[in-house]
């Protein structure tokens, strides 16, 4: 079976928990929580990730930064990244996916949507 890693990035603990739990529905799924970007980043520089979901409005270094770092990162840009916004925040998303984030869940999340995204950029039917 193989193993995905996740790293779910989200300064909301009940949405990490929610995004998490989630996952775990995914067969061979690990997940690794960070509270924000800096937080991600370090996270990134000690292990190997399949996808990134980061929500955007987050203190210190919010999801867009991130997205943006990550993509300028040579060791990192080609991990997919799934953001995670809220409802009508149309300005963001563009912004997201123009940075390079492969795709965006609107809040509030639905594990099915959450599901499909993530099961379709793993390529898994």
């Amino acid at each position: 079976m193989p193993e995905h890693n996740f790293l779910v990035v989200e300064d909301s603990p009940t949405m990490r928990q929610l995004i998490s739990f989630a996952l775990k529905r995914i067969p061979g799924s690990k997940i690794v929580e960070a509270n924000d970007g800096i937080d991600a980043l370090k996270k990134l520089s000690t292990q190997k990730f399949d996808i990134i979901l980061t929500d955007i409005n987050m203190p210190i270094m919010d999801g867009l930064k991130l997205v943006s770092m990550v993509r300028n990162d040579p060791a990192h840009k080609t991990i997919p990244i799934i953001i995670i916004t809220t409802e009508g925040a149309e300005e963001d998303r563009k912004r997201g996916l123009a940075l390079g984030a492969n795709a965006y869940i609107p809040k509030p999340i639905q594990t099915a949507d959450l599901l499909t995204v993530v099961n379709g950029i793993l390529g898994n039917k």
